[in-house]
């Protein structure tokens, strides 16, 4: 069986040499370990459940998130650039500071990403008056 050890000193002891970098990573997050600070440029992360996973201040250029769960993420200060994010659960995920250039979603997705930004939208008649 996989299992990380000694996450107290920071050192990460695998014994499952077989363990990818998104079981790693899923691991971490069930047993809710930040993953704050994480280097992940590029990698692909396609189907992994994040729930609640805690990667303020990330580098997630060109990350593969399709069809991932990031529900309740904290995505605080991250950085996003390019980052795949089609069919992402997004709901309840923190994307407060975020660089989002060239981030992928569905149209599906925008009203969700909308909600989750916290961006009002304003009828153009609504706003002539200001």
């Amino acid at each position: 069986m996989s299992e990380l050890i000694n996450w107290k000193t920071k050192e990460i002891i695998i014994e499952d040499q077989n363990l990818n970098i998104k079981k790693l990573l899923e691991k971490a997050v069930e047993r809710v370990i930040s993953l704050q600070y994480a280097l992940l440029d590029g990698a692909d992360l396609r189907n992994s459940d994040l729930y609640n996973a805690d990667l303020r201040d990330s580098d997630l250029r060109n990350v593969d998130l399709r069809d991932s769960d990031l529900d309740g993420a904290d995505l605080r200060n991250s950085d996003l650039s390019n980052t795949d994010l089609r069919n992402c659960n997004l709901r309840n995920s923190d994307l407060r500071d975020c660089e989002l250039t060239g981030v992928k979603i569905n149209q599906d997705q925008l009203t969700d990403l909308i909600k989750t930004l916290k961006i009002e939208i304003i009828n153009k008649k609504e706003n002539d008056n200001t």
